[in-house]
Parts: C-alpha cells; structure tokens; sequence
C-alpha cells in the first residue's frame, strides 16, 4: 500500500523543486511515482496536427519518485510520515504520525 494518494497535498524534500508543495494529479503505483500539480516541469516538442493546431513547446508536469515526497498533514501543516491503522470494522485508516490525525 503506496503512503501517498490522489488529491493529497505533498511537499518536495529533494531534487531541483526541493521545498515546493502541490496537489498529487495523478499516481502510477507499478512504477511507485506520481504528478504533482505545479511541480516538476518538462518541456515537450509538439508537431502541428489537425487536432493542435499550433505546433511547438509544451512545458508539462513529468512525474516523481514516490521517495521525494512527504504528506503535509492538514491538522499540524507539516510534512510527516504516514502510518497505516485497522480500524474495529476492518477498515484501514492512513493517520499523521506527529499528530496522530486521520489523513
């Protein structure tokens, strides 16, 4: 089970946006890595088709290793660890470990 998930809010804790946080857009769990909204851009060189119009370059969010970054608990507004607890009807919750919130 992948400690980080769509629409969480993470921070970057290396590489060259070290420090930037964003929304997660999208999770490849097979590949253990994740788009965050805002973060990590690529350029990318498009040729003119019927569909796009315009041709050129297009700056796009690539995607980043899962070990990069950090949940940022929406109680204590920190990036933290997450643990994972089985609730008493067999659910599993996923909560911050600074301050023990349900994520």
């Amino acid at each position: 089970m992948l400690h980080i998930k769509k629409n969480d809010s993470v921070k970057v804790l290396s590489g060259k946006d070290k420090g930037k946080t964003g929304k997660v857009l999208k999770v490849y769990p097979d590949r253990e890595r994740v788009i965050v909204q805002g973060i990590n851009f690529s350029k990318k060189h498009t040729k003119r088709t019927s569909q796009n119009e315009q041709g050129g370059i297009i700056q796009r969010e690539a995607s980043l290793d899962i070990s990069n970054l950090a949940v940022v608990c929406k109680g204590c507004n920190q990036p933290s660890r997450v643990g994972i607890d089985i609730l008493k009807d067999g659910s599993k919750v996923r909560y911050c470990r600074k301050c023990k919130e349900v994520l």
